[in-house]
């Protein structure tokens, strides 16, 4: 998966929207491999295959850029715009890959297991323990998206600061617990296949409209530049 997602990181520009979210995702791959590797989770073959089976639909979309899902469909078309920024990129991949995919691969391991999927259980426990750490790593970055003097000069410039708008708009912990209660939906009606196809579209659809609310405009100059400079996070 890491080595994917390099190869990902290495295949357009450091700008491109795509990018920007491969970038994200393979830090947090790593950040949970070593926590696997440490023994912080407590069923951590389930966690390993659902990392795995939820990466793959990623791959699936760059794979195949012609026929991209609806949630999807706004990153991979803002990916080269101009007045986004990286960390507005960022979200935007983690808001379709955590509201569409991830329900979709929770079912997919646990059919693949064998396991239930519910809230008592042992794989449902890892699934918070990576909500923590997820959450650790999204105040990191959005903490660090612009630091010290060139932060206040450009609130100062900005005052209608359209990124603050943006932020406000996603939480992960939020958007991981929503893609459990929408995997139990997925989990209730598995055996009809046409009603589960009808939930995922619907919820397809939803999370695209979501994630060009994500895009909208709301990069700066002063940002830009700090990027250019090296100060601040890549993000």
């Amino acid at each position: 998966m890491i080595a994917r997602l390099r190869a990902i990181e290495a295949s357009a520009k450091p700008s491109d929207g795509v990018v920007c979210f491969a970038r994200l995702y393979c830090n947090v791959t790593e950040l949970v491999a070593a926590d696997v590797g440490a023994g912080t989770f407590v069923a951590p073959t389930f966690l390993e295959r659902l990392d795995i089976v939820f990466a793959d639909l990623f791959f699936g979309v760059v794979a195949n850029p012609a026929r991209v899902p609806s949630a999807w469909a706004p990153l991979f078309a803002a990916r080269s715009l101009r007045g986004i920024a990286p960390l507005q990129f960022a979200l935007a991949g983690m808001n379709a890959h955590i509201n569409r995919d991830l329900p979709v691969a929770l079912v997919t391991t646990c059919e693949e297991r064998g396991v239930e999927l519910r809230r008592d259980s042992p794989e449902h426990a890892d699934f918070e323990r990576v909500n923590d750490l997820l959450a650790r790593v999204e105040e990191r970055i959005k903490a660090s998206y612009l630091t010290g003097w060139l932060a206040a000069l450009d609130r100062i410039l900005h005052r209608v600061d359209r990124l603050d708008d943006v932020l406000a708009m996603w939480d992960v912990r939020v958007a991981r617990e929503a893609a459990w209660t929408n995997a139990e939906t997925l989990w209730a009606i598995r055996d009809d296949t046409d009603l589960r196809d009808d939930f995922v579209a619907t919820l397809d659809r939803t999370v695209g409209l979501a994630g060009r609310g994500l895009l909208v405009p709301a990069d700066t100059w002063l940002r830009r530049l700090a990027r250019k400079l090296g100060i601040g996070s890549r993000g």
